[in-house]
């Protein structure tokens, strides 16, 4: 796998997809961007999503044929979840490397101009549906930038070789390096640290849950101060750059094995974090952030688009250490695990 250029290529997609939807935000309404394309099995597809799938197909057939073909496995692209083989002629067996994209991670915030998203690739060498997301050894991920900022940065890693970053001009084209620094905080005291509840139902166990950890974790707390805040990014690719970036030290998006527990009570379960949704995971480790699945396991998940995931984010091994033992505790009260 020519690592080197396949980063360069989906920095090059990344910057196309972010300047298409900074266009967007600038001549389009909120109601022409929000407007429902389709109804996809794995989720909406808005009319801003259908924009930037008619720039990153035509972009990826014309890279795919250098590295031995590319099954593109894409939110809203394509009939099937098994992945569209690129370029034309080209099978899913035959292909070399499986990439798998989130193209607006964050649609729900951008459409309405309220908080930026994230473009979100990464690639593996082609396992069929063996394939997992720790096959990864690309990983590209790219702001894309409300109408009011001037500024989008740019997030990627190679297996092994550590993170990097940098900041990009919108105005000018210029680049800047940009430092990615998790928090090297010792406790969530003074800090961000949040179970995500950003869509219904089940709000209230994970309220519920999240107080019951924070008493648990600082018992002691002194009333009426604000020992811990949350942040509810509605973007998994959102919330790593928290992570990463220093400003959240504790995340769990626990979505998946709680709406399992619905479904088995027979009532209605709403949507899911999906492997296309944590592809940039390897950004995150190889930065230092630890990943973790409900279990305490080093985070791992088919690389498909319709499997069920959850996850938990410790911005170091302090906060880990501190949180991890509560919070496993509360799963198993709770009849999750």
């Amino acid at each position: 796998m020519d690592h080197e250029t396949i980063k360069d290529i989906l920095i090059k997609i990344g910057a196309a997809i972010c300047d298409k939807v900074y266009f967007s935000l600038k001549t389009q309404s909120a109601e022409a961007r929000s407007a429902v394309h389709k109804e996809g099995e794995d989720d909406t597809i808005y009319q801003i999503d259908k924009d930037v799938e008619d720039i990153l197909v035509p972009l990826l057939e014309k890279y795919a044929s250098q590295f031995g073909g590319i099954v593109l496995l894409a939110e809203g692209i394509g009939e099937t979840a098994s992945g569209i083989p690129l370029p034309q002629g080209m099978t899913h067996q035959t292909c070399a490397l499986r990439l798998i994209v989130d193209p607006i991670d964050g649609t729900r915030n951008i459409m309405y101009d309220k908080r930026s998203a994230f473009f979100l690739a990464a690639v593996a060498p082609n396992k069929g549906e063996e394939t997992k997301l720790s096959d990864v050894e690309v990983a590209v991920m790219t702001e894309l930038s409300t109408s009011k900022m001037y500024q989008s940065d740019t997030l990627y890693a190679i297996k092994g070789r550590g993170t990097k970053a940098f900041t990009r001009n919108l105005l000018t084209g210029e680049i800047f390096p940009k430092e990615v620094t998790p928090s090297k905080s010792k406790s969530i005291y003074g800090g961000f640290a949040s179970i995500a509840k950003f869509f219904p139902p089940g709000r209230d166990i994970l309220a519920k849950m999240e107080d019951e950890l924070i008493a648990r974790i600082i018992p002691d707390y002194p009333e009426g101060k604000t020992v811990v805040f949350e942040d509810q990014y509605i973007s998994t690719g959102g919330q790593l750059y928290e992570l990463l970036m220093g400003h959240d030290r504790f995340i769990a998006d626990i979505r998946g094995v709680l709406f399992a527990k619905l479904k088995r009570e027979g009532k209605k379960i709403g949507h899911i974090c999906h492997p296309y949704d944590i592809c940039t995971a390897l950004i995150a480790k190889e930065a230092g952030v630890i990943l973790t699945d409900v279990y305490g396991k080093d985070f791992d998940c088919k690389l498909d688009l319709l499997s069920d995931v959850s996850w938990v984010g410790y911005a170091n091994k302090y906060i880990r250490s501190e949180t991890e033992p509560h919070f496993l505790a509360l799963l198993r009260e709770n009849h999750l695990i």
